[in-house]
């Protein structure tokens, strides 16, 4: 137990795929993007302020550009603009506020994430689907291609849907600022050595 890979803290997660060209970003200068995530396409990813993007995710913009909007967490292992292999074309908007839970799946097609959305882990957002603001995806969950979801919607249990009337997005706004300010401590990133390998 001396060597000291023993106490490193290792994902049971798949690893995500490296391939493709290092995509044109933007990347405001409040935002934490890890030097580990992997953001690869032709298209431009714009990334708004205190947004945080963690080690391994992936952001992939080969069908259009894809844009996070402000306070948003993109956890490790998530795909954001997702293609496998499709012919689609247009990319991904995540509205303010977004949470993107580990192991999650975006697809490219002009998806729309509404603003304080929930994706919970491994769930599946097919291309071109519109989810609303206010929504929770719980894990495994699958919104299909095309299909829009209103305002407010909670997707659970094999697709089964009911309208979350708690009215809490104030406090749930505090508690993204909150957990946003932990996360830029902990998360290490080098914008310069990022805009190197873009150069």
């Amino acid at each position: 137990m001396s060597s000291s890979s023993s106490s490193k803290r290792r994902s049971i997660l798949p690893p995500v795929s490296n391939s493709g060209p290092q995509a044109p970003v933007n990347a405001s200068s409040s935002a934490k993007v890890s030097d580990n995530s992997i953001l690869t396409g032709t298209h431009s990813i714009t990334i708004q302020s205190e947004s945080v993007v963690h080690p391994r995710a992936r952001l992939e913009s080969t069908s259009g550009s894809v844009l996070v909007g402000r306070r948003c967490i993109i956890h490790e292992r998530t795909h954001i603009g997702s293609t496998d292999g499709d012919e689609t074309s247009g990319g991904v908007v995540l509205g303010d506020y977004v949470t993107v839970e580990a192991g999650a799946v975006i697809k490219a097609g002009g998806t729309e994430i509404g603003g304080d959305t929930v994706v919970g882990v491994k769930a599946r957002i097919g291309n071109g689907a519109k989810v609303g603001k206010n929504c929770t995806i719980t894990p495994l969950s699958v919104v299909k291609p095309g299909e829009t979801i209103p305002d407010f919607t909670v997707i659970y249990s094999n697709g089964r849907r009911r309208t979350d009337k708690r009215g809490v997005t104030e406090l749930q706004h505090r508690v993204q600022a909150r957990h946003v300010e932990v996360l830029k401590r902990l998360i290490p990133n080098n914008p310069a050595k990022r805009q190197a390998a873009a150069g």
